[in-house]
């Protein structure tokens, strides 16, 4: 029989990870957006900026697969790839800081890793 905390424990990891599930799929979706914007023939910063936008949406898209999908998953599996996100989505937001025009694209870079990070503490 399942004790309310133990079941508390339980809706409040599968509600951080649908969080941060969520936060991932829009952070990819921003960070493709914000890419496909930047000028691929535009300088190394702008070339780096457009790369780090399609690293940022191809992580976050991958880590909210890996957070969908409900078979029995290893958790330290689980827990590089959240964490490889986290990473990822700040270096995202600190190149977007220094694009003009990309600061929405990078408030949801750093909510994603905030969310990441949330469901870490979880994870313990």
């Amino acid at each position: 029989m399942t004790t309310p905390t133990s079941q508390q424990q339980l809706y409040r990891f599968l509600e951080d990870r649908f969080t941060c599930a969520q936060a991932c799929t829009e952070c990819a979706r921003a960070c493709a957006v914000r890419a496909s914007l930047v000028d691929p023939d535009g300088t190394e910063h702008q070339e780096r900026v457009r790369r780090l936008g399609i690293m940022c949406a191809e992580a976050c898209d991958a880590t909210c697969r890996v957070l969908g999908e409900e078979n029995q998953q290893d958790e330290e599996g689980i827990r590089a790839r959240v964490e490889w996100c986290r990473s990822v989505c700040l270096e995202c937001a600190r190149a977007f800081d220094e694009h003009p025009g990309a600061e929405s694209a990078a408030a949801t870079c750093r909510a994603c890793a905030e969310a990441c990070a949330h469901f870490l503490e979880l994870l313990g």
